[in-house]
């Protein structure tokens, strides 16, 4: 062997030597044979293989007329508050059918205008397929007791007046209200409220609340640019919404909050903005379309 063979011999010996070395000795001087890794393999859920999905966070009862509500006081709460964890349940008069929203909203009122958004209007499709929506239960099935809040959306067409009429409607609306659980109501929604009765008082629930609705201006805007195609369309009452609903309040002048003056500017998702929501303790209020999103992520902030 060469002698510069022997030194890369040598060296790669002293290599060697050094790196056993390193190695840990065990008691009585042996080395301990170098550690496997280990991966941490999670344990088995056989609750999640079985299919098991942990509990909604909350339920929140939402009652509609048959037909003619609004599309976004309806789609924007319920996409918010099932992306949240929540579940919704939906009820009607009668029950068991499938209730639709006011339609030119959803082709558009006037010329394809003052309709819904196409967001809302999306998402009102994804609606329509949930069996929630397709069965909903009875107004007179409804245990108030069993829901953690409730959202009462709005809508101007006549077909509302089935649900803002209800005398059955109102009495379990008045029994959750005692409840001291958080409620939502949201343009003509109000009404609901400004027409229940405390039965322990005789007076209306809102009497002592701070409370908005749909704005006169915004009514009567809305009636006197599409009177002369769709006649009353925009009028539900003779009476303005704003106007019930102030009389309903011991003084509103402190109490009823008619919010920026707006037209056209709505809320999104991502920009709150321009829209406008009234709290008072567990209630929120909302005044049209445009605040949905903004009223919506008050009530799951409140849940």
């Amino acid at each position: 062997m060469s002698e510069t063979m022997k030194k890369a011999a040598n060296l790669c010996g002293f290599v060697g030597r050094r790196n056993a070395d390193r190695a840990p000795r065990a008691a009585g001087g042996r080395r301990r044979a170098p550690k496997k890794s280990v991966i941490a393999v999670a344990p088995r859920d056989p609750r999640a293989e079985a299919g098991y999905a942990p509990p909604p966070m909350a339920r929140i009862w939402i009652p509609l007329p048959d037909r003619d509500f609004d599309v976004t006081e309806v789609a924007v709460p319920w996409k918010l508050l099932v992306e949240a964890g929540h579940e919704v349940v939906f009820a009607t008069e009668g029950g068991g059918a499938t209730p639709a929203a006011d339609p030119l909203l959803l082709s558009g009122v006037l010329f394809g205008q003052l309709g819904a958004e196409p967001e809302p209007k999306a998402w009102y499709g994804e609606l329509e397929r949930e069996p929630a929506f397709r069965a909903p239960v009875r107004w007179r099935d409804v245990v108030p007791e069993s829901f953690d809040a409730l959202v009462l959306p709005g809508g101007h067409a006549p077909g509302m007046r089935q649900y803002l009429d209800s005398d059955e409607l109102r009495a379990k609306v008045a029994a959750f209200w005692d409840l001291s659980r958080p409620v939502g109501a949201i343009c003509h929604g109000v009404l609901v409220l400004a027409r229940t009765k405390d039965p322990g008082t005789g007076k209306c629930v809102l009497a002592r609340m701070r409370t908005t609705c749909l704005p006169k201006y915004m009514e009567r805007t809305a009636y006197l640019l599409t009177a002369w195609k769709l006649g009353s369309y925009y009028r539900t009452y003779p009476e303005y919404v704003e106007e019930e609903v102030s009389s309903a309040l011991e003084s509103a002048d402190a109490q009823f909050v008619r919010g920026p003056r707006t037209l056209i500017a709505r809320g999104t998702r991502s920009n709150d903005g321009p829209a406008f929501v009234v709290e008072d303790g567990r209630y929120v209020s909302a005044r049209w379309p445009g605040d949905a999103y903004l009223f919506a992520k008050k009530l799951i902030a409140q849940l």
